[in-house]
This record gives C-alpha cells, structure tokens and sequence, in this order.
C-alpha cells in the first residue's frame, strides 16, 4: 500500500535542524523530498561532528529518505532549473538567514503568484516582522528569548536542555501546517502561504510558565529534576545509592503512596501534606519522608513497591540504556537505513499507519542526486 504522501513533491531549501526535521517527518510519510545544498560544503549541519560512522549525527537524524542535488542559485543556469522544479512542486520550504530567500527571487509572495497551488513554508528565527526579524536565531539563543533557559537547570545556575528543542518545536509547527495546507488545497485547489518562527513555536510551549505567573501564581523556580510545580514529582534516592523517579499527580495517588509505599498513612492527614500546593511548598520535607522510607530499598525493590501500589514511576537511563530499552525492542521499532558509509539503525517514526510502513530512505551524500534531477528537469530539447 503506498503511503499517505506518496504524489508529493517538496523542495527545501533549508539548512541545520528545524527545516529538515520538518521536511523528514514528510518523506517518512512518502513525500519525495528534494534537498537543495550550496556547492562546495552543503548544509552546515554536515559539518556538525563525525560521529555516526564519520557523519554528523544531527545531519544523519533530519535528512533520511531525501534527495540531494548541488545548486548554484547565483548561477542563471541552475536557478533556471530550480524554477522547473518549482513548478511540479507541492511544496516549498526555506529556512535561510533573514531575506536571503527574497534575494534570491524565492520569497514566497514571488512564488505563490507564479504557482498558485505550491504551498510555502518560510521558517524563521523570529519571525518577519517587528524589532528581532534580522536577528541571527540559533536554538540556544532562542531558547534564551523564551524563557526556558531561565526555568531550566538546579537552584545554583541555568541549564540547556539536552536536545535542541526551539529547533524541534519550530520544526514540527512547519510539519504540521504544511499537512493542513495540503489537506486545505485538496477542497479549494490552492496552495497557502505559512510562516513559523522558532521564537513563536517556543513561546507556544511556555503557556504552563506564563499562565502561572501571569496570573498571580509564584515564578517557576529552577528545580533540577524535580517537578517545579507538583509534589512528589522527581527523583529519591534508594539505599543503593540508586534513584527512582516518580509521579503523584491527584489525591487518590497520594493516598495509595502513603498507605502502600511510604507505610505511613497518618501522611495523608498530615497538615504539611495535605493537598499540591501545600506539599509542593514542604517539598524538601516530603523528600526526605520518601527517602528515609527508600534507605532499606535497593531501586529494584522500590520500583516493585510503586508497581504494586499503581504509582507512575521510572529508572533514570542514559543514552545507551534508552538505546537497549526493552520496550522498543518489544514493539519491533527498529530499523536498518543506508547512508554513505553504511547502514544504520535508526527509530520508526512515532506515527503509526496501520498495515503501512514508513519510507526509512538513505541519509543522502552531498549531491548523491545532481545528475539525475537535472536529466530529469532539463529544458525540452536539450536531453
């Protein structure tokens, strides 16, 4: 069976993660995804390390299942033949710096007059317009304008999260927007213009901190691991000098916490305990109940105890041990994809499509695809 985006073109003009990511998410899908890199070094990204078999491995994670083709878009000849392309695409998608997609006559107001059903997709670090539009936009920084750096990290000093998650989230807007316009043209016939920002997309997943504080609750504060705003949420060492992580989200979980785990059921009573918001303001109290209760127990023997009383819980694993987990092994998520230099095993996509699987397509070398996309694009007459 072919997959739900197997009649789809897209070009991408794009570069490091947030584009890329979006437009892999497409060719999972099925969408023929051409990939347009400068002459000499291609995207940066290439550059970033070499450490998946001597490629990058951000490059390797955002650009399976696409096609290459090295463009001089400064030459007549090359731009000519990224213009026939355009016009037997569904989709267009850029994320270069502040302007440079004008410059090049590809803005998209330009190129939606000329093709009315291409859909764009211009990805920006902070948008089009207003005070920070030509600003340089990198995942930290952005971060850093949101706002998540500031509630990220331990009482002591700010931290960045371990992903580059303004990149992810800007990424995964332009995904989903582009689906929507997609699904728009197939009733009206017309394609659509999109912009998403980094900035905004961010600022989307800071609504719990700004709803918050907003409106009269205290400031998020920096709380490590723990949860900022419910209690207990967070890791509790065990007397192996192992941690388990748990999660008591309502009150009948906090009962069966008392009564099942801690032994102690008079907590429940307990005026410091007595709902959220109280316990999370005596959370070092509550921590060291929990952890005094844990001492006799090894981490295995506390996760027995929280499994038996239906409280949520986790063993804090590193990479290596989430790339070994039994659950993915489970579920069959794995799979082989080529690259330049050999095979690698790399996640199915989150989403499922029952009875269908997804494209895993090779990681492209840099122009793997220049010859046949220009055969196969050249002006009549001249093959």
């Amino acid at each position: 069976m072919s997959l739900p985006l197997h009649d789809i073109t897209v070009v991408a003009l794009e570069q490091a993660v947030a584009a890329p990511f979006a437009t892999r998410q497409l060719a999972d899908l099925g969408a023929r995804v051409i990939k347009v890199e400068r002459p000499d070094r291609g995207d940066f990204a290439r550059d970033y390390d070499r450490s998946v078999k001597g490629l990058s491995a951000n490059f390797v994670w955002v650009n399976r299942g696409k096609e290459s083709i090295v463009l001089d878009l400064k030459s007549g000849p090359d731009r000519s033949l990224l213009d026939r392309i355009l016009t037997r695409a569904d989709v267009f998608i850029q994320n270069l710096g502040p302007g440079a997609a004008e410059r090049l006559g590809l803005g998209s107001a330009e190129l939606r007059a000329r093709h009315p059903r291409l859909i764009t997709c211009d990805v920006s670090g902070y948008g089009t317009s207003g005070p920070y539009r030509d600003k340089k936009a990198y995942d930290l920084l952005v971060q850093c304008e949101a706002g998540l750096v500031s509630i990220t990290g331990d009482t002591d000093s700010p931290a960045r999260p371990g992903i580059s998650i303004a990149d992810i989230a800007g990424g995964m807007y332009a995904y989903t927007g582009i689906l929507s316009a997609l699904y728009e043209r197939e009733r009206t016939g017309e394609g659509s213009q999109l912009s998403v920002s980094l900035f905004d997309a961010l600022a989307e997943w800071m609504g719990h901190p700004y709803f918050a504080e907003t409106y009269g609750g205290p400031p998020i504060s920096r709380s490590g691991a723990r949860h900022p705003s419910i209690s207990p949420y967070g890791h509790y060492r065990c007397g192996d000098g192992a941690s388990v992580f748990l999660s008591v989200q309502n009150e009948r979980e906090w009962q069966a916490l008392c009564e099942k785990v801690l032994r102690q059921p008079a907590l429940i009573r307990d005026p410091r305990f007595a709902d959220n918001p109280v316990r999370r303001a005596h959370d070092d109290e509550l921590t060291a109940v929990i952890e005094k209760q844990f001492h006799p127990h090894t981490a295995d023997e506390a996760v027995a105890l929280l499994e038996g009383a239906g409280i949520a819980h986790a063993r804090l694993r590193t990479v290596a041990e989430f790339a070994a987990h039994p659950q993915l092994t489970a579920r069959d998520r794995w799979r082989d994809f080529d690259s330049p230099t050999g095979p690698l095993r790399g996640l199915l996509p989150p989403v499922e499509v029952h009875g269908r699987e997804p494209v895993m397509g090779a990681v492209p070398a840099l122009g793997a695809h220049t010859t046949a996309i220009r055969a196969e694009f050249s002006e009549p007459g001249t093959r």
